[in-house]
């Protein structure tokens, strides 16, 4: 069927959905429902034969348009906090798991690139850190406390700011992904690199066991939000740079809105994070190996499972 032809004998249909989007025509929810359908079977014809069609962009945009009228209107019992953490971010880190993938795929391989550099490269960790952070660092060492940073400053003032520091971190790597992914890239490079030259300066240091006790209490939950929100920051830039059959403009909208939604999943993790860092990891070296063992392995499978596990399990419902 030639395109013209198409366009005429579906045109009425389009315009009474536009209508319905417009809120000049009120319809019932099945039948809104039927309308939906029926514009899929539209699309996929469209996209068939006409892949680089304006009338392909235009039927994509209706079907996002009347899906998101479904969807909103759909009735939700239960309370819209437990329904964005329990339905909402699972859909959304489920359809876009292989980015997520790819970010901790990246992520490790610059934590080893770290951990090689630091190696071969005495000067290496200072670059990374500052010499103010080592000198300090070494100093603690010598006194037997090589974790002593964690102990400085109140905390609640500490869990603050940590917090509120991490936060405005992963907020920074979602929005930096308008810039084609280039500074979310160098974001998470940046976070990786320096954790594998951290860990190796302990280990160099002969405090390796010390600082995983301490470092991981917190960083567990840490470190896998950072990540997720380097992801989040992704999803965001394949939405600009491969808009499929969306206008650009268009599909920047959905992807800003899906990897802000993701993003916002990791802020209770955040939140937890921070007050473990300011609460629990300055205790590390006094407290039980079972009882550090215990937080750093169940924040880990927490934070695993919700990310990784949970969303797959969600979509087999």
């Amino acid at each position: 069927m030639r395109e013209v032809a198409f366009i005429k004998q579906n045109k009425e249909k389009w315009l009474a959905v536009e209508e319905v989007l417009n809120k000049k025509q009120k319809i019932s929810p099945d039948q809104m429902a039927d309308l939906y359908i029926h514009l899929l079977g539209d699309l996929s014809f469209s996209q068939t034969y006409y892949p680089k069609s304006n009338t392909t962009i235009y039927l994509n945009f209706l079907v996002s348009q009347i899906y998101q009228k479904i969807y909103k209107t759909k009735r939700v019992d239960k309370n819209r906090f437990i329904f964005f953490f329990k339905e909402e971010a699972p859909r959304l880190v489920y359809k876009h798991r292989k980015i997520i993938y790819f970010s901790f795929i990246l992520f490790f391989f610059f934590v080893f690139l770290g951990v090689i550099s630091a190696r071969y490269d005495d000067e290496f960790v200072r670059v990374v850190l500052g010499d103010y952070y080592v000198n300090m660092t070494l100093d603690n060492i010598e006194k037997g406390d090589p974790m002593a940073v964690y102990k400085s400053g109140s905390t609640w003032g500490s869990s603050i700011g940590i917090t509120i520091n991490n936060i405005k971190v992963a907020f920074w790597a979602f929005l930096c992904g308008v810039t084609a992914g280039v500074l979310t890239f160098y974001i998470a490079f940046s976070n990786a690199v320096m954790l594998g030259a951290f860990q190796y300066f302990f280990w160099e240091k002969g405090v390796f066991v010390e600082s995983l006790r301490a470092i991981w209490l917190h960083g567990a939950m840490e470190i896998f939000s950072i990540v997720i929100a380097t992801a989040a920051g992704f999803v965001l830039t394949k939405a600009i740079l491969f808009p499929k059959t969306y206008s650009r403009i268009l599909s920047f909208k959905i992807g800003f809105k899906e990897g802000l939604k993701i993003l916002l999943a990791t802020v209770p993790f955040f939140v937890i994070a921070g007050i473990i860092e300011g609460y629990v990891t300055r205790l590390s070296a006094t407290m039980p190996l079972w009882l550090n063992l215990a937080i750093i392995f169940g924040t880990l499978s927490i934070i695993t499972y919700y990310f990784l596990f949970y969303p797959l399990k969600f979509a087999k419902k």
